[in-house]
Order: C-alpha cells, then sequence, then structure tokens
C-alpha cells in the first residue's frame, strides 16, 4: 500500500500556526447547491498556504511572517477573520485599502460584491502561543496608490470533500511588502548595540536555564535571540517577561524545524534535560547550527560520544556548560599551577561547594541528581588542574538529609574522594544546603607551597558566629563572570575564531567519573577504574 496522503488537517495539527478555514461559496445562478471549501491558512498572516511541507517551512521562518507575529503581539491586537468571496469575485475588481492601516494592521481582508451572501466557519487546530489577536476595521478607499495588485489563486485544498470547488472562484487580498522588505526590521536584537553582525540564536527548553546564562542573554550584545521553543509557555513568560518576548518568537517543540531552517539562526542553545537533549544536539548539528548545551548532551557515553562525532562531520562546534573552568580566579589558579609550576608537584587537591540557594528536587531529578548537576563541574576543575585524564580509586559518601531527595533515591549531600596515578588525592565537599550564602572554596597543596581560591567577598568583611548573613551571595552572582566568559566563548566558536575549549575526551572522563563516583555511593565500596570500566548509562538507570 502506498504512503497516505497528509490532508490539510494533518498540516494544521502539525503547525501551531496553521488553521483549516472552511468557506461556504453560494452560487448566483439558479439551481446550483452552495459548495464549501477547505483552504489551509497561516492565522497571523491571514494567507493561504500551498499545501508542500518545504512552502510551510519556508513561509514559517520567513521575515513577512516573523512581522505579522511580532506586530500583533506588541500591539495587542486581533488577526482579523479571513471572508471568502463570492463566485462573481474576478480578477478585474479592485481592492481599496487605506495606506496608514496596511502598516498598523499585517493582515489580510477579503471583500465581496455586492448581491452576494458570504458565511465563512473554521475548523479549529491546536493553540498557539500568540492569541488570535485584531478587531476588524472598514476599508475606506484612500487614493489610487492603495488598489491591492492580485495574488495568484490559492492552491486547492486536498480535502476529499470538495476537490475541485476553489477552482471555479477568485479571491483578491491585500498584498504583502516582500520577504526582503519585512525582513528589515524583523530580527530582534537583543541588548543594546546590536548591529547587523549579530549572531541569531534559538533557545531550546528553559526547564535547566540558569540565571548566568540568563543575564548573558540579556547583556551580550553581539547576539540576538531569535527563538525559543518550549512547550510550557508559563516557565517562558515567567523566565523572560512580556517585554523580551515581543522581539522573540515563541514556537513548540513540534515547530522546531521553523527555528532549525532559519538561516538567520548560527547557533542553538539547549537547555533541555539530558535525557532529551541529544536528540536536539544532533538536530541542530545536521541543520547547520553550532550548539551550546547548558547541562550535559547525554548521561550515556556512547549517545555524548555520538554527539560530538556528529558535530565533527557536521563542521559546527559543540560547546559544553562546564562554566567553573571559565571563572577568572580558577583560570589565574590554573595558569600557576600549570604554566609557571609555582607549586611544584601537586599534592593534595580539596573543594567545598554549597549551592545557595538550593536547586529543587524537581531540577536535581532533571538534571541528573547531585553527581551529575554540580560534582561534574568540580571533577572537570581537577582534570585540568592535574593535567591527568586517569584515575586509579574513587570512594564516595553521600546522604539524603531533605526527605524529598530521599524519595527520588537521591543524595543531597556527598564527599567524594579520588587518587590519581601521579599520586595526587582529591577530596570534593558537596552539599545542597547552604542557609545564607554559596560557599565555594578550592586548595592545591604542591611540593612548594599552597594556592587557594576563597569565597569572593565584595565587602572584605569575615563574620564568624553572626546570627544575620552580612553579605547573601547566590550561585548565580558567585560565577556570573564565568557563565558570561563561557557565553562569550560559544560565540566566538560560531565564528569561527576559536575551537570548543572541552573537548570530547574532557567530557567523557568527566562524565566517566562522575558515574563512578555514583556507582561507589550506592554499592557503598570503592570503585577502581583502572580495571574496571564504568557504564554511565547503567547507573542513571537506577534512579529512574
Amino acid at each position: 500500500m502506498g504512503r497516505k496522503k497528509k490532508t490539510l488537517h494533518d498540516y494544521a495539527a502539525e503547525f501551531s500556526e496553521l488553521a483549516v478555514k472552511r468557506h461556504l461559496l453560494e452560487r448566483g445562478a439558479a439551481g446550483e447547491a452552495a459548495a464549501v471549501v477547505e483552504t489551509l491558512y497561516c492565522t497571523p498572516c491571514q494567507l493561504p498556504m500551498r499545501v508542500r511541507r518545504d512552502r510551510i517551512l519556508e513561509h514559517l521562518s520567513s521575515g513577512r511572517h516573523y512581522r505579522n507575529r511580532r506586530l500583533l503581539r506588541q500591539h495587542g491586537l486581533r488577526a482579523p477573520l479571513l471572508l471568502s468571496a463570492g463566485p462573481d469575485i474576478g480578477t478585474s475588481l479592485p481592492l481599496q485599502l487605506d495606506a496608514p492601516s496596511l502598516l498598523i494592521q499585517p493582515s489580510f481582508i477579503l471583500a465581496a460584491s455586492a448581491g452576494t451572501s458570504t458565511s465563512y466557519g473554521m475548523d479549529p487546530s491546536p493553540p498557539s502561543y500568540h492569541k488570535p489577536l485584531v478587531p476588524q476595521h472598514p476599508i475606506t478607499a484612500s487614493s489610487p496608490a492603495s488598489v491591492a495588485t492580485p495574488r495568484e489563486d490559492p492552491t486547492p485544498s486536498t480535502s476529499a470533500r470538495h476537490p475541485s470547488a476553489l477552482a471555479t472562484s477568485h479571491m483578491r487580498i491585500v498584498p504583502t511588502p516582500s520577504t526582503a522588505e519585512a525582513s528589515n526590521g524583523a530580527m530582534p536584537t537583543l541588548g543594546h548595540g546590536s548591529d547587523s553582525n549579530s549572531v541569531g540564536l534559538a533557545l531550546f527548553g528553559i526547564g535547566l536555564i540558569n540565571k548566568g546564562l540568563f543575564q548573558s542573554l540579556m547583556e551580550e550584545n553581539g547576539c540576538c535571540l531569535l527563538y525559543v521553543v518550549a512547550d510550557q509557555l508559563e516557565e517562558v513568560e515567567r523566565a523572560f517577561g512580556a517585554e523580551f518576548l515581543a522581539v522573540t518568537m515563541v514556537l513548540r517543540q513540534q515547530d522546531a524545524d521553523v527555528a532549525l531552517n532559519d538561516q538567520r539562526v548560527s547557533g542553538a542553545i539547549i537547555c533541555s534535560p539530558p535525557e532529551e537533549a541529544s536528540k536536539i544536539v544532533i538536530d541542530a548539528l545536521r541543520a547547520g547550527k553550532g550548539v551550546f548545551c547548558e547541562s550535559l548532551p547525554s548521561f550515556d557515553r556512547q549517545t555524548a560520544e555520538a554527539c560530538f562525532d556528529e558535530a565533527d562531520r557536521c563542521g559546527r562546534p559543540l560547546v559544553c556548560g562546564f562554566y567553573k573552568r571559565f571563572d577568572p580566579a580558577l583560570q589565574f589558579l590554573y595558569q600557576k599551577v600549570r604554566d609557571s609550576q609555582a607549586l611544584g608537584r601537586i599534592h593534595r587537591i580539596s573543594t567545598i561547594s554549597s549551592i545557595y540557594p538550593a536547586a529543587s528536587p524537581s531540577f536535581l531529578k532533571a538534571s541528573g541528581g547531585i553527581f551529575y548537576n554540580a560534582a561534574v563541574h568540580d571533577i572537570d576543575i581537577i582534570s585540568l588542574l592535574l593535567g591527568e585524564s586517569a584515575l586509579d580509586t574513587i570512594f564516595s559518601l553521600g546522604h539524603a538529609f531533605c526527605a524529598d531527595m530521599a524519595c527520588l533515591k537521591d543524595a543531597d549531600t556527598v564527599a567524594v574522594s579520588m587518587k590519581f596515578p601521579s599520586g595526587a588525592i582529591v577530596t570534593l565537599d558537596i552539599s545542597q544546603h547552604c542557609t545564607r550564602s554559596c560557599d565555594h572554596r578550592l586548595e592545591v597543596h604542591g611540593s612548594r607551597g599552597t594556592l587557594r581560591v576563597d569565597n569572593q567577598n565584595p565587602l572584605g568583611i569575615t563574620e564568624h558566629g553572626t546570627s544575620v548573613s552580612i553579605y547573601s551571595q547566590t550561585q548565580a552572582d558567585r560565577y556570573r563572570d564565568a557563565h558570561r566568559e563561557l557565553f562569550r566563548h560559544f560565540l566566538r566558536t560560531l565564528k569561527g575564531k576559536e575551537p570548543p575549549a572541552i573537548t570530547k575526551e574532557q567530557f567523557l572522563w568527566t562524565i566517566q567519573v562522575a558515574a563512578a563516583a555514583e556507582q561507589s555511593w550506592r554499592n557503598g565500596s570503592a570503585v577502581d577504574l583502572r580495571n574496571k570500566a564504568i557504564d554511565s548509562c547503567v547507573i542513571k538507570t537506577e534512579i529512574v
């Protein structure tokens, strides 16, 4: 059997911006029955669509479509209903339109000749994020310059009920600016000082977006956010606000192809959970976009490796969100330890990472738990400082002081000990409980001395035993510069100025160590990495 041909309703269900409208055409001649015609329309533009997927995607990513949606949303208007025309409307009938109204309303109205009864109906399609928006305004004759030029007849419906009814009717619509003209003002700017060299971005998912990345998106001048692709509209509005979204198109996940096929988009920012991120990463790479994965591309080593291999095949950058290595203080420490050998041979490294405010249990579950959400960043820093990509032994202890975390079978406080082939011993102290301010410290002990990165307190005051915190610093405040530098690094990779700083080998080693740390905690015994390969996919299955 052949493949079933898609109907108009199938396209309307697939693309939230499309709708099927039913037109009742009453014949003027005696004895002729009324005909019902179904046509596929773009709801914001009120334009008939050709029933071809490539043409639909081309229109939805066009500057004209974007401009219509933006103006409708900015003015709080509602798109006028598109009326069907009677059978005696020919190509010789002019349609008058007041010029100012065309600029204000990016919508299109069909007129019927006198003496012809016209009615309409519309079959509902899945709701769009943008409310159908613009009370109809009367169309008044203005000047000869406002006479509309004819457009080609719409494509006939593929509906089986009346396949040829539209072929006998002619409709006239108000012409629209060309795609090139509409695109002149269509690209939204993000932050002050954006210019034609700004990098177009699309954001996929907001469930794992952090405040530091959000601030970078808002403040960076060298980029513009064209799309937000997410199904949770309430979370999108809560995160960005109505003013920001007035110049950014919001799409559902099912319409992600619109963003991926837009040639203005150079980079994709993935803030989806790791279990969902890998597919979006690969789709974006194959669409020719560079990718910044705010969390992890995947928990599974093989899947993550496939993402990096795809980036190599497509020749596009894949940047992972290991933000701590971009922190100015830690970068300075790295230069002292690795470049100048100021400490000599490293004997011991200890880190403390107490997060404030604590992440919600639902956030930790989506991001993979404390080992994959928090420990991976300290593991990445340790690997960078030691310059070693091998590990002898790892042992972890942990406990869930929060009842919600215990229900998720995860820990909120862990201590991890590691021994490297060089003899260096590393301890990680990670906690989701920090009541006043985040606590992030790192000490490196070597044969020639010790270097320490302490908490960054802008007041310069050390407190002991006070009942009220003198200065409360959140996780986003502490690593604001790190997130900004990581985001700028991603923009530079999109422009081809530098390769991704986090290599495939470094990423795979980090998630392997995180998997071993979690396995040690669950089994209550040390894990010997010299003779045993760790399968992170198996380990993560135990949490679900």
